[in-house]
């Protein structure tokens, strides 16, 4: 083998190489939908983060704090989940609540008392779970990510307790 074929072959092959590695990282990359459904995930959980602590310093109820602490214990949890799987997917997450959230914190800041209890367990608790249980299902049955379909599957059971829980305090307050 000549120089110049042998510079040819070790050429040929760090090509091969780097094509093999881009293709590998591009199959780690989300689909811009998957992506999306992550993103949605994460700004879920943030939101329950968010929310629960509010409750925890607003609430002088203790079942309402409990229900809190548990959200922002569980979606902090599984906030992480999403945000592990973001960096080995290559997807940038947002860093807070969207500003449909943040609205909606503000909304909850000038709440007191009763008022307060009833939409924080009747919007974050149970319609907020309403909606993340609708994402969980569609990335369930959309997702083109394997990875993504077993973080919403993982998922799902949780955010079905924390709504069955909400139901619950609604449900007692409103025999009261």
């Amino acid at each position: 083998m000549t120089l110049s074929s042998r510079h040819f072959a070790a050429t040929c092959a760090v090509s091969f190489s780097l094509l093999s590695v881009s293709s590998a990282w591009a199959a780690d990359k989300l689909a811009a939908t998957d992506a999306s459904m992550l993103k949605d995930i994460a700004q879920a959980n943030m939101a329950e983060v968010e929310t629960g602590k509010l409750a925890l310093a607003k609430s002088s109820n203790a079942e309402i704090k409990k229900f809190a602490q548990m959200m922002v214990d569980e979606h902090t949890k599984g906030l992480a989940d999403v945000k592990t799987l973001a960096s080995a997917k290559g997807t940038e997450l947002p860093d807070g609540p969207d500003v449909k959230h943040k609205a909606v914190a503000l909304e909850f800041e000038a709440l007191s008392g009763e008022m307060f209890n009833s939409r924080y367990v009747k919007q974050a608790g149970v319609g907020d779970h309403e909606a993340t249980e609708t994402l969980l299902k569609k990335t369930q049955a959309d997702a083109k990510d394997a990875d993504l379909k077993a973080l919403a599957s993982k998922m799902l059971p949780i955010v079905q307790g924390h709504l069955q829980h909400a139901r619950q305090l609604v449900a007692t307050a409103e025999k009261k």
